[in-house]
């Protein structure tokens, strides 16, 4: 397939709404309730502040979720997930489940984990 052609099997568009280190985190997160930026922060030990707004505004444009400002002082911005970041969360169970499935097959053969 060359780099021209649309990506059919959508595959590839799934990979990088959920790629990366910290997404497949952020999605379980905000699944089970609204947070904060801050709670956020916390809930991820070893992120940054940077990484984590960029991570939380490309999922936003990505449609995954929402942000809301409160418009209040001090600012108050709590994030949720939306409807389509919700379905993504079969996937992600999904390959979670698939992830441990592999490395006791690994752990099995023998192979490094």
């Amino acid at each position: 397939m060359s780099s021209k052609e649309p990506d059919d099997c959508g595959f590839n568009a799934a990979l990088q709404a959920i790629g990366g280190k910290w997404k497949p985190s952020l999605l379980w997160a905000l699944h089970l309730r609204p947070h904060r930026f801050a709670e956020l922060r916390r809930l991820l030990p070893g992120i940054s502040e940077k990484v984590l707004a960029q991570q939380l505004r490309r999922m936003e444009a990505d449609g995954l979720v929402n942000r809301h400002d409160y418009g209040e002082v001090p600012p108050r911005v709590e994030y949720s997930i939306t409807p389509l970041g919700l379905s993504l969360n079969d996937a992600v169970t999904a390959m979670s489940k698939w992830g441990k499935q592999h490395e006791s097959w690994k752990a099995r053969q023998g192979a490094p984990v």
